[in-house]
Parts: C-alpha cells; structure tokens; sequence
C-alpha cells in the first residue's frame, strides 16, 4: 500500500495566534509503509496554546521516529500502541499542567493522533480534534469528548442541536489542563483507495458532511497538490460561513 499526505491550516477570521499543530510522515519498514499523522488544537490563557499543541505533536513524532520502528520488530499489537500512547498523553498531561503552574498560565490541548498500517488503523483521541474515513461516505471514527456529545448519548439534545448548541466547544478533558486525562481509543481496518482525514473542530462546524465528501472523496483526492487544493477551498467555505477558530486538516490517501 502506497499514500499520498497532505495538509493545510489557517489562522482564521478572528484569532491573532495559530495554536493549532500537527505533524505527518510515511515511514518504510520492513512490515511496508505506515502513515503516522497528528492534530492538535490548543488553547489557553497568554496566546501558549501553541505551546501545549506543539509540544504533544513533537512527543508523538518523537515516538513514531523512536519507539515505532522497535515495535515494528516484534510486531505491533493494540495493546502496545494503547499502552505507550496512553503513557505519552499522561506524561504530557503533568508536564503541560506543571509548565502552566510554573508561568501562571492554563493551558491544554486536543489530540487525534493516527497510524495507518497496510491492514489496520490505530487511533488515539482527547476533546474534540477529530479522525474520518471517506470513501463511498464519511464516517467519523472518533468521539468528541465534549459537554453536547455527552448531552447527546443522555438523550439531553438531539445531535442537530449540538452542532448549534453555544456549549459545543466545551471540552470534557484536554491535555494539559485535567487532573487525569481518559484518553478514548479505536482500531480498525485500513481501506485501500480511501481518505483519512484528521481536523481540529475549526475545520468542521460551518460545513457539511456533504460538502465534506464532495471535496474528500478518493476520486478527486488523487494528488498531493490536488488534495491541499481541495482542503484549501474547505477551509474558504468555513471562513467566508465565519467560522472563529483555527482551522487544520490533514489527509492521507491510501492507493
């Protein structure tokens, strides 16, 4: 299996800093080539969201260059990505929350973080970053950890009122800024001739599903440049709609 990456953020209508961050590399190993991708979304007082959301990209690139290729000699199982990425995100918590109390600033971050193999898919998830794969639809393969979603699955509001609820960006937990982080995990199937799409919430609240399977589907996802292209008008539509975060998204083509 072969990919193609490609990735695009912007500052947005109203923020003066960027405090998204994310990071992407096919690596080759002796099992094939594997796509490790992250997004996180930052946030805090004193404009250092930028500060958690880089620094928990750089921990999880760190592992992909480091700790991958050794579990790639004996074999990688979801038990083992489950524990070391657990191990970063806790990690990454109290050294994000002990940065905070030391410069008197709270700060946290989302993360979505991902690694494509030839036939399986690992994911990790805090807030409300979030992971699709499109192919013949779209399909959400994460779960915001978000006051509406909870409200949602109590049966409290209905799913289209979450996405106009004024709480929608209320996260339950994010790295850096919770006592203890519960970090939600999902494996699956990897599918050849499909998009994987990681975003921050920016990215997704002022467009729809359709619009987003009209620009990501496989078939006019054919070429890096294409792609970014593609991601580059969804990011206009979210903007021109005034959308008020930062907006990322990266995607990954299998073929």
């Amino acid at each position: 299996m072969n990919y193609i990456i490609a990735a695009s953020t912007d500052i947005g209508n109203i923020k003066t800093t960027n405090q998204d961050s994310y990071g992407a590399k096919v690596i080759t190993t002796k099992n094939g080539k594997m796509v490790f991708a992250v997004v996180c979304d930052g946030m805090g007082g004193l404009e250092k969201g930028e500060v958690a959301s880089a620094t928990v990209v750089s921990a999880f690139c760190n592992w992909a260059n480091n700790k991958l290729p050794v579990l790639c000699e004996k074999g990688i199982t979801d038990i083992d990505i489950r524990n070391e990425w657990v191990g970063i995100v806790t990690e990454y918590n109290e050294k994000i929350k002990y940065y905070g109390k030391t410069s008197g600033v709270s700060l946290g971050t989302t993360v979505t973080a991902m690694l494509i193999t030839e036939s399986r898919y690992y994911i990790i998830n805090v807030g409300d970053t979030r992971a699709y794969e499109i192919d013949d639809s779209v399909k959400v393969l994460t779960k915001d950890q978000t006051f509406v979603a909870r409200e949602v699955v109590l049966g409290n509001i209905t799913e289209e009122e979450a996405k106009i609820d004024s709480r929608r960006s209320v996260l339950l937990q994010c790295v850096g800024a919770s006592d203890a982080v519960y970090p939600d995990l999902f494996f699956g199937d990897t599918k050849l001739n499909a998009v994987y799409m990681l975003c921050s919430d920016g990215f997704r609240h002022e467009i729809s599903e359709d619009e987003m399977f009209n620009y990501l589907q496989p078939n006019v996802m054919t070429d890096a440049d294409g792609m970014k292209a593609n991601m580059n008008k969804l990011i206009d539509i979210n903007k021109q709609r005034q959308e008020r975060d930062n907006i990322t998204v990266l995607s990954i083509r299998t073929f």
